[in-house]
């Protein structure tokens, strides 16, 4: 990193262009820096080591930074881990990332899209080589450090010992070391951040009240054996990043029931549960005629990345953006923090949209083995869900509808805006029981159907929450592409740097 008293000349490859000099900047300059930095309660300011490493800038940085979240996902547990914490975290990360790097192209290229939440001034106090890596990669620490850092996630580790090597692997320093973009650039894009998620809702801890009658969701049992372990019961009211509320894009229950009663009457309600017996039992198999196949069973596998220690089904999904970006050669900053930002804020919203439907509408559905098993057609069903002791289970949250079909078909839809259509891909997985670590897609809808197809296989979702699913994850996500980081039409002879 370059220090302040950095006596290099800039090159003609530098962020700061030919010709261009580095700021000067006086000791008071710097001590008012250091006042300003202490003010804004940013990282503490300590002196760099005397020999730091060179730091090591391979593949992009957003792309870093999320893998980074990826295996922080990895660590989380119990209901710090929940999808829509999860995708809330991603969101926030990501915006972040991408307003700073608006900042910079402000400063040094040309701005080609609209800023999340905003933009804002940035000086040229100090001009150095790997500013824009340095923007991005103290945004996200900062970011991370506030979501994952000393006494934010009571069921799970603190991750600070982990951020601070991700930082010094990258950047051959200490994150707490002095830097002027901290006060520049990174502490009003994180404090904006901060002040727009304060108070979202998302530390609601309500506890879920039980329904006693057939029909509504209850305990499973194993981890899930209680009211009080029931998952986000009030995420659906969170304030949303893109979309205009939880319940925006609602479907009708199903069957446009009001009631369990007519719900469980009504024929499809038995077909649905008679699928899900047959395909996603755990004692289904392919050597019987028409149950799920071993296909279906890889498939199921696949996808799940339901168990501690995976990276979950929001860490897929940013994982096969990762994938796929690198695959269609997507290698600017900006643009890589753009797709991953239009992917997170489609995430984020999208387990609001399905938290909604899951516990804020007349029909809170239990779970096809508590239909199967308390409904009285086989008390010794289990689903073929299961954590890594064997033991089978189903999520501790209602049925109705699909988070896992909500978040593809947000993925998908903005994967397919982002690159302008569809092409072939490959993709893997996370969960240590699938028998297939890597599949091969030729769109992104195919991705997204199996996804969502692979829950009632695992035998945790009806086929109809897969189908409400996907479709409100795709309005989700068609809102979030057409109101945020849209284009900004070029400026007639302005030069373009990334």
């Amino acid at each position: 990193m370059t220090t302040m008293n950095d006596p290099r000349r800039a090159s003609a490859d530098d962020p700061a262009g030919p010709g261009r000099t580095r700021g000067r900047i006086r000791r008071r300059a710097v001590a008012a820096t250091a006042a300003l930095l202490t003010a804004a309660g940013s990282v503490t300011v300590v002196p760099q080591p005397a020999a730091a490493a060179a730091p090591n800038f391979t593949g992009d940085p957003t792309q870093y930074w999320n893998t980074t979240l990826i295996e922080i996902f990895k660590q989380l547990r119990g209901p710090d881990a929940a999808p829509g914490k999860l995708a809330r975290a991603a969101a926030m990360m990501n915006a972040s990332i991408f307003d700073a790097e608006t900042m910079y192209q402000d400063r040094w290229g040309v701005r080609r899209y609209q800023p999340y939440l905003g933009a804002g001034s940035y000086p040229a106090i100090l001009e150095g080589p790997n500013e824009e890596e340095r923007v991005i990669g103290r945004t996200a620490y900062n970011v991370l450090r506030d979501l994952f850092g000393p006494n934010t996630n009571p069921n799970s580790p603190d991750q600070t010992s982990y951020l601070d090597q991700r930082f010094r692997s990258r950047f051959g320093s200490e994150p707490t070391g002095f830097d002027i973009l901290d006060t520049t650039v990174v502490q009003p894009v994180v404090s904006r951040m901060r002040a727009f998620r304060a108070d979202d809702g998302s530390d609601d801890t309500s506890v879920y009240t039980l329904q006693n009658v057939p029909g509504a969701w209850r305990p499973t049992g194993g981890a899930c054996n209680e009211a009080a372990k029931a998952v986000g019961p009030e995420w659906g009211a969170v304030k949303p990043f893109a979309i205009a509320s939880g319940d925006a894009y609602r479907p009708p229950t199903p069957q446009s029931r009001s009631t369990y009663q007519e719900l469980l009457a009504t024929q499809e309600y038995k077909n649905q549960v008679a699928t899900v017996r047959r395909l996603g039992g755990a004692a289904s198999t392919a050597a019987t005629p028409n149950q799920r196949t071993a296909e279906q069973t890889a498939i199921a596998l696949f996808w799940a990345n339901d168990v501690d220690g995976t990276y979950k089904p929001v860490g897929q999904l940013l994982d096969h953006t990762r994938l796929i970006a690198q695959q269609r050669g997507v290698t600017g900053k900006y643009e890589n923090a753009r797709l991953f930002t239009l992917v997170s804020l489609s995430l984020a919203d999208a387990s609001i949209a399905s938290w909604d439907a899951k516990y804020r509408t007349p029909i809170d559905l239990w779970r096809p083995e508590s239909a199967i098993r308390d409904g009285g057609l086989d008390p010794d069903w289990r689903p073929l869900s299961a954590d890594l002791n064997g033991v089978h289970f189903s999520p501790c949250f209602p049925s109705w509808f699909s988070g896992h079909a909500t978040f593809a078909a947000a993925w998908a839809e903005t994967m397919r805006s982002y690159f302008g259509g569809d092409f072939t891909f490959t993709v893997t997985t996370g969960d240590p029981s699938a028998p297939v670590r890597s599949k091969t897609f030729t769109s992104f809808g195919q991705a997204a159907q199996e996804n969502a197809d692979s829950r009632v296989y695992l035998g945790v979702h009806y086929p109809w929450d897969a189908v409400d699913g996907m479709a409100v994850g795709k309005k989700v996500a068609a809102d979030v592409y057409a109101h945020k980081l849209t284009s900004i039409p070029a400026v007639k002879g302005a030069a373009r740097r990334d």
